[in-house]
């Protein structure tokens, strides 16, 4: 069964803004849920925030992929969920180009890619799994487009903010993105003078606390 929902723009230009100063590792001192562990950049240095366009595919069919550029908006981040297959590929060069036209942020693919030199050439921001020759094909099975899906064991709902950079990524409810995105920002804020305390010789344990065990 096919089935295609209405995109939906959950992020805000707000929250976009502050997303675009805030680094993952930084969300990673505050909670443990929704970081897409195992994906790897195609290439590094990387870094995107944006909206969730969610798909949906077995193993072997890639229709769902090729439809959601369909409708996909400056900004969009597809997140492709390969249900479980880590050997085959579902996105390559063509659809990296038309991706690129079509000002995606950046692309996740829960499985494999290929052509990873177009990709490399076009600049176009890509995690996945790794890199695979063996393909999907356009068979008409099944696919879902901006459904709630589940990549390296983390729910991506349609509309959730989507934040990348070399370290990895983190996805997270629209609603809640704010909070974590200001702490981050004073928390990233405060290396500075965390920084001009350690080149005055105060030591890194005795500022963080760890003292108190030894």
């Amino acid at each position: 069964m096919f089935r295609l929902n209405p995109r939906v723009q959950g992020v805000t230009p707000d929250l976009l803004s502050v997303y675009e100063q805030v680094m993952p590792s930084t969300i990673g001192h505050m909670t443990d849920f929704g970081f897409m562990k195992g994906l790897e950049p195609l290439f590094r240095p990387i870094r995107f925030v944006g909206n969730a366009v969610t798909v949906r595919i077995p193993h072997m069919d890639s229709s769902a992929v090729h439809k959601a550029l369909d409708i996909v908006m400056p900004g969009d981040v597809l997140v492709i969920d390969m249900s479980g297959d880590t050997e085959r590929s579902c996105w390559g060069g063509i659809c990296s180009y038309i991706a690129k036209a079509k000002q995606l942020a950046g692309v996740i693919v829960a499985g494999c890619v290929n052509d990873a030199q177009e990709i490399l050439e076009l600049g176009l921001p890509v995690f996945s799994i790794g890199v695979s020759p063996l393909t999907t094909r356009i068979l008409g099975l099944e696919g879902e487009i901006n459904t709630s899906i589940s990549v390296c064991g983390v729910a991506v709902r349609p509309g959730d903010l989507i934040a990348a950079d070399g370290d990895g990524v983190f996805v997270i409810d629209p609603n809640d993105a704010m909070k974590y995105g200001l702490e981050a920002i004073e928390i990233q804020n405060a290396e500075t003078g965390l920084k001009r305390k350690l080149d005055e010789g105060i030591t890194l344990a005795s500022i963080s606390g760890a003292d108190q065990w030894f």
